[in-house]
């Protein structure tokens, strides 16, 4: 795989696709992490003096806001990319132009252009070959620099690099580098929580293999509970996997932890009553939203003696502030560890967002679905199709 340092843009046509899915309100964008963390690439690229910069990205899901009955107009007044172009040309002190659609030809005077939502575009999704073949006609080189949806066959993911000399941004390059987990410090702790167990198993089976302990927590506890025989009330349970929670408390409790405590509520709501109970004693008709007070103390002395963390996902409801205790808690215990710390992700990424830790964290990644594919030995379509495109030398690493 090639990477900025092996390529030369000068004088070239540069195709660029980025993770811009950014929150935008009222035609405004309200976090622009994702659009921060890929300025160094294009950065790099505008200071070797391209012929022009041409970036694409998408935005949301039209198919959605389609299926609920939108117009065409609706759709793209609300996912337009433009408030993303106007953040780009101020972080750039330059000119972006608005391509519109995929159909009319790049204009030649503009040093960078900003194609609008590739998800317009039903063939994007589709991985449809011919409309990544017309996207990289307008170039000479391309970089992939969106890590999130590398985990995505689309057209503008796993189709371009088949056309064109390619290589991954600093981006890329930066979220392989930290969640390629190989000669790392121990003990290895992973902490994976989220809804359903069946979500997150593949991510559990991988870090059986690696880590030393794995710490579990969100909505999926509850059909570990089950598999161990407790009732659990009306909380969540994955009856589909419960044999294979079965199987993981059979054999592998000498390594995964379980809460000890949670934190109970009298109705699925922001405002319920709650409390905290053992894990064996949840009462008919309520619901477990959090890690209980015991739970965060059990979980903190692992992880302080940690060299190296991995997180993905939250242990409650965090969303709502009086079952965001345990999910909080964790994120103030690895903000002042000294281990390697690296966050998966999706919602943990977002709770420590919230509160204001990124600096003290070793890597945040920007992918959800993508760091989470990747962490557990998943090929990334992304990633593989940079291996071996036109041009390519070879197929190794080069760090």
């Amino acid at each position: 795989m090639k990477f900025l340092k092996d390529m030369n843009f000068h004088r070239k046509r540069v195709l660029v696709r980025c993770g811009f899915d950014v929150p935008v309100k009222e035609g405004k964008v309200t976090d622009d992490t994702r659009i921060r963390e890929s300025l160094p690439t294009l950065r790099y690229i505008l200071k070797q003096e391209p012929h022009q910069l041409i970036i694409i990205s998408h935005q949301g899901r039209p198919k959605k806001l389609r299926d609920k009955g939108k117009s065409e107009e609706e759709v793209r007044n609300e996912l337009s990319l433009k408030p993303v172009a106007e953040k780009i040309a101020s972080a750039l002190k330059e000119q972006v132009y608005i391509a519109e659609n995929y159909t009319e030809n790049v204009p030649i005077e503009p040093k960078i252009v900003m194609f609008e939502n590739l998800r317009f575009h039903e063939e994007e999704e589709q991985g449809d070959e011919a409309f990544a073949k017309r996207i990289a006609s307008y170039a000479d080189v391309f970089v992939q620099d969106a890590f999130a949806v590398c985990h995505r066959s689309h057209a503008s993911i796993a189709g371009i690099p088949k056309f064109l000399p390619s290589c991954a941004g600093k981006l890329l390059e930066k979220e392989i580098k930290n969640l390629t987990l190989e000669n790392i410090e121990r003990p290895f702790v992973a902490i994976i929580g989220g809804a359903k167990l069946e979500t997150k198993l593949p991510l559990i089976n991988a870090f059986l293999k690696k880590a030393n302990t794995i710490l579990v927590g969100g909505a999926m506890i509850f059909t570990l509970y089950k598999a161990k025989g407790f009732n659990i009330g009306s909380s969540l349970l994955d009856e589909s996997h419960l044999e294979d929670a079965k199987n993981l408390i059979a054999h592998h409790l000498d390594r995964i932890a379980i809460p000890l405590d949670v934190i109970i509520a009298n109705k699925f709501a922001e405002d319920a009553d709650s409390k905290a109970v053992v894990a064996s004693e949840i009462p008919e008709d309520w619901w477990g939203l959090d890690i209980g007070p015991k739970s965060i103390n059990y979980f903190s002395e692992i992880l302080m003696k940690a060299k190296t963390v991995v997180w993905n996902g939250p242990m409650g409801v965090f969303e709502w502030e009086q079952f965001a205790k345990g999910t909080n808690a964790i994120a103030n215990v690895l903000a002042k560890s000294k281990a390697k710390t690296i966050i998966g992700g999706g919602d943990s990424a977002a709770a420590i967002n919230k509160l204001k830790l990124k600096r003290n964290f070793t890597h945040i990644s920007t992918g959800g679905g993508a760091s989470m594919a990747f962490l557990a030995g998943d090929k990334l379509p992304g990633i593989e199709a940079l291996q071996g495109h036109p041009g390519q030398e070879s197929n190794n690493w080069h760090f």
